[in-house]
């Protein structure tokens, strides 16, 4: 439950997406920091770092250290980016089924400096798509309008401005927290086959943590953005057990839905929780979570 384009760019950029009938625009989020960019599409984080360095063997060392990184790790050359790069792929077993693929891209840019480009997913690695976006974060494609503010006052929630107050912050890309109104994260998906495997990866991994335990598991009905269809309910307790996340808060159970279901032409996962401690409201959810559920009586 954890804690980043002038005219006519703008226009060529749109030529671009119709020619590849993938209006991606509408499922990217970002949010753009001092030093780093974070984007989440189709259920995929990634980031892009820029560092004001020649692209060198002596400099490249200096940057694989940031990344925890190391010299024998195995580097390879992607041939089909038009700049000179190297790349490494690693892979974490999370649980008995499900790994963390992290795949890291060192890109000499037009600058000639060099970008550092990272993506993260589970279980199917993805070329294409990692290569797709490095060129259009490089050539400067993406849509200033799926950058959000990193101060809250409303969220673009799949298409749908959510008006939230000051409040909440975010905690990732796409992932809010409203103290003691409740959390959530969600993606826009191209498929539903998509959203409901991100939602499928969530569930599977809070399953397998060991700062607690899930004592109770359920489907029920619920509307989810006006439209009627199903969402997994769990209760996760932490009594008795030493968990930070559960000191924080001061709450002893988390309940959390996770729903996939289309939204206004895409599809979107969705993981929402609470604690016991929190405001709940006399429908049974936090004030967050109902800004985009209700529970179907």
């Amino acid at each position: 439950m954890k804690s980043i384009i002038n005219t006519l760019i703008f226009l060529s950029s749109v030529l671009i997406y119709c020619q590849e009938n993938d209006d991606f625009s509408k499922r990217l989020k970002a949010i753009n920091t001092q030093t780093v960019a974070y984007y989440n599409v189709d259920g995929i984080n990634f980031s892009n770092q820029t560092f004001n360095y020649e692209f060198s063997e002596k400099n490249l060392k200096k940057i694989y250290r940031k990344f925890s990184l190391k010299e024998s790790d195995l580097k390879i050359k992607d041939d089909s980016l038009n700049y000179n790069n190297l790349y490494i792929t690693k892979s974490v077993n999370v649980i008995d089924n499900i790994n963390q693929i992290n795949s890291y891209y060192f890109v000499e840019d037009k600058n000639k400096t060099i970008s550092v480009f990272w993506f993260g997913y589970y279980n199917k690695i993805d070329k294409y798509f990692e290569r797709k976006y490095i060129n259009r974060i490089l050539n400067h494609e993406i849509p200033k309008e799926v950058f959000e503010s990193r101060t809250i006052d409303s969220i673009d929630f799949a298409g749908r401005k959510i008006k939230l107050g000051n409040n909440c912050y975010w905690t990732n890309i796409n992932t809010i927290q409203c103290p003691y109104n409740g959390e959530m994260n969600w993606s826009v998906h191209k498929t539903m086959e998509s959203a409901q495997q991100s939602i499928s990866n969530q569930f599977n991994i809070t399953k397998s943590q060991k700062t607690g335990k899930i004592i109770s598991e359920e489907e029920i009905d619920v509307i989810f953005e006006g439209t009627e269809t199903k969402a997994k309910k769990v209760i996760y307790d932490f009594t008795g057990l030493k968990s930070l996340l559960a000191g924080m808060s001061g709450g002893k159970t988390l309940t959390i839905y996770y729903v996939a279901n289309k939204v206004r032409g895409n599809y979107v996962s969705c993981c929402m929780s609470f604690w016991n401690n929190d405001t709940i409201t006399e429908n049974g959810l936090a004030p967050l979570l109902e800004e985009v559920m209700q529970i179907k009586k």
